[in-house]
């Protein structure tokens, strides 16, 4: 329990309009009690950041809470809370590199290591997240979507037919907008106005293709994961064993715009001098606006950093994989449609966005198609 801790690290996001995650919903209205004692978590040290997006009215709206209610409940805080802002041209990084480094250097002062022990270099290659272990006697499970008995939920997809995607506004508008018709009958899904719908996106065919190439990597490969530590659970929403090809279009986010780490992990692959001078600045605190020009302000995907250091893209262990690369996550688009007026449907309006960058080659990012 809480109480019985020494020191706690919350990391809070913020989602939708100043609402909490799912995952901390019943954690929250457990701290709102109003019987709780005021000196609940006197002995309990405390730091805070927060992840949100400044765009949005109520800004880290969960971590200020957050924050405020822990304090009020006697919790000590060794930092000032941190909020991090997606709009920051390094993104949460842009906050968050900093506060971690003051964190540590708060606990190093708090818990001082003890003799003979010394602290790891901040770019010394650690062990891969996941054991990848081949399998070649199994078949790949195949994905078990579409035809679920109960709602469908982030772990449980449901595979919807795309039976329309049609313009909305006229051609000579700037703004080309669609409507976007799925159908869900047999998926259990029930909506009513104001509700979201979570579409799951994929890669492209011709982008994965362009990835496994670059690697030089057998798609066709079939893996289990194992745990390389006890504190880092294997992703519970991927069905193992899976092949190469089907983690590398449904479930990696290949195509993401790389944060630090990504750099720091080819700066340990490389065998290139110049590829690792060049990466050992893009991850020093003297380096940030470097990395800024070359990869943040042209929205340089994590595919095209690998194209431009082909030694470290050549040396990339498979079992870093999932360091590399993030999960993919759904997005969030408001149902444009009634469940009365249009039953066994669900309805989007999208705006198709287009943008120039200094990159030549022109991108496929990940999306809907239209229906064939």
């Amino acid at each position: 329990m809480l109480v019985y801790e020494r020191l706690v690290v919350f990391v809070a996001a913020t989602t939708g309009q100043g609402d909490e995650p799912d995952n901390m919903k019943n954690f929250w209205h457990f701290l709102l009690k109003k019987n709780l004692p005021v000196d609940s978590l006197c002995s309990v040290q405390l730091a805070v950041v927060g992840l949100g997006d400044s765009s949005y009215h109520k800004f880290n709206f969960v971590a200020k809470r957050l924050y405020r209610r822990l304090l009020q409940l006697g919790g000590r805080s060794i930092l000032p809370l941190g909020l991090a802002d997606d709009q920051h041209e390094f993104g949460c990084d842009g906050v968050i590199n900093q506060w971690v480094k003051e964190l540590w250097t708060k606990l190093l002062c708090l818990y001082p290591l003890p003799e003979g022990k010394v602290v790891i270099n901040e770019f010394e290659l650690l062990p891969p997240k996941y054991h990848f272990e081949i399998k070649d006697d199994f078949l790949a499970h195949p994905v078990n979507i579409g035809c679920s008995v109960t709602a469908p939920n982030s772990k449980s997809p449901f595979a919807a037919k795309l039976i329309n995607n049609k313009r909305v506004t006229d051609d000579n508008h700037f703004q080309d907008v669609r409507l976007i018709t799925f159908d869900v009958s047999g998926s259990a899904i029930s909506y009513k106005a104001g509700d979201v719908v979570m579409v799951k996106p994929r890669n492209v065919d011709e982008v994965v293709q362009e990835f496994i190439t670059l690697l030089g990597w057998d798609p066709n490969v079939i893996f289990t994961l194992k745990q390389s530590d006890e504190g880092c659970p294997l992703p519970s929403d991927l069905i193992l064993p899976s092949t190469l090809h089907h983690v590398l279009t449904y479930y990696l986010d290949i195509q993401c715009v790389p944060r630090k780490y990504f750099f720091e992990l080819l700066m340990n692959f490389t065998q290139s001098d110049l590829e690792k001078e060049r990466l050992t600045e893009f991850c020093s605190a003297d380096g940030q606006d470097e990395v800024y020009t070359y990869c943040n302000r042209v929205r340089r995907t994590s595919l095209e950093v690998l194209m431009d250091f082909p030694s470290a893209t050549s040396h990339i262990p498979m079992c870093y994989l999932f360091d590399l690369f993030p999960v993919m996550q759904p997005r969030a688009f408001s149902i444009a449609s009634s469940a009365i007026a249009h039953p066994g449907t669900i309805q989007i309006l999208m705006a198709v966005v287009n943008y120039q960058t200094q990159l030549v080659k022109a991108r496929k990012l990940a999306g809907i198609i239209k229906p064939s």
